[in-house]
């Protein structure tokens, strides 16, 4: 038996309505706690399935980013600032907050800028594989530099599907999945998908995609919200990265922002930058965090 329900909730924003998942607890924890849950930069909400089943007791509420999953009609300008305001619309139109929030890769920038413009709905953050500045090597091109991490990605974003076992079959092939494929990925990767010409593509927009990468780099948003972050502020680092190889932040990098910022950082062990949320095993330990992630940043 499942220990919560779920169902979704159309909240209306700038330029349309954006889509959130929610997970009610059938019994709620003391506190009636809630995560709010933000996703990565080609990902939807249903990519926290496995972080909800280890947070029972806790109501968790995640959105389709603005350009993804059915979130994909709603129009630009993207970026980070922009996210936090739909972040926040969904949190004042659901009448929650404080909130911990946890966001992965680009959502934990999106996070990051949350608390930064809307602090009186953020009780703390968990910034997990993303949220502070990527390590740019002197005289690197950001576009450049996006271009290369974010490749793979934005490549899948062009391609088309004959069916939802062909884009299964697509990750399948992926070495950060590769022998991870469970049927609850299966059901993620089912819902990214929408009709296209009598074949099937991701929902993600490219547009959106790339209207995000750049601030990946610049921090345009991301700087001034670490500058002046007064939320507690957790960071956790996976030790490989998109493609099961080198990781997305290097413990020494982690450790330098770490030396500037008011944060906490630990690692998850043996994940890469999907399997950290994407996995039984990372998301479960991502959930102990949530709920105990240290003396300064302890919710419940």
């Amino acid at each position: 038996m499942s220990a919560h329900t779920y169902g979704t909730v159309d909240v209306p924003v700038d330029g349309g309505t954006l889509r959130a998942g929610v997970w009610e607890p059938v019994v709620p924890g003391p506190g009636a706690p809630t995560v709010l849950a933000v996703h990565g930069i080609t990902a939807t909400h249903l990519a926290w399935t496995y972080l909800v089943d280890a947070l029972p007791g806790v109501r968790v509420v995640a959105p389709d980013l603005r350009g993804r999953g059915r979130s994909n009609a709603l129009p630009g300008p993207f970026g980070m600032a922009r996210h936090a305001d739909d972040l926040a619309a969904v949190l004042r139109h659901l009448g929650t907050g404080p909130v911990v929030v946890v966001g992965h890769s680009m959502g934990a920038f999106a996070s990051a800028v949350l608390a930064h413009r809307h602090g009186e709905l953020v009780e703390s953050l968990v910034l997990v594989d993303g949220g502070l500045p990527l390590e740019v090597p002197a005289g690197a091109d950001p576009d450049e530099l996006m271009r290369a991490v974010l490749g793979p990605a934005a490549a899948r974003l062009a391609m088309t599907f004959e069916d939802h076992e062909a884009y299964r079959d697509f990750w399948r092939r992926h070495p950060a999945f590769v022998g991870h494929l469970s049927e609850r990925l299966g059901e993620y990767f089912d819902y990214d998908l929408e009709p296209a010409d009598g074949t099937w593509r991701p929902s993600s927009r490219l547009e959106a995609v790339t209207g995000d990468q750049r601030e990946l780099v610049t921090g345009e948003s991301l700087l001034p919200a670490l500058e002046a972050l007064a939320t507690p502020t957790l960071f956790l680092r996976a030790p490989r990265g998109l493609l099961d190889g080198d990781p997305l932040y290097t413990a020494e990098h982690v450790a330098r922002w770490a030396a500037r910022l008011p944060i906490t950082t630990a690692e998850v062990p043996d994940v890469n930058h999907y399997t950290i949320v994407m996995g039984p095993a990372g998301a479960a330990a991502v959930a102990d965090r949530v709920r105990t992630p240290s003396a300064e940043v302890s919710p419940w």
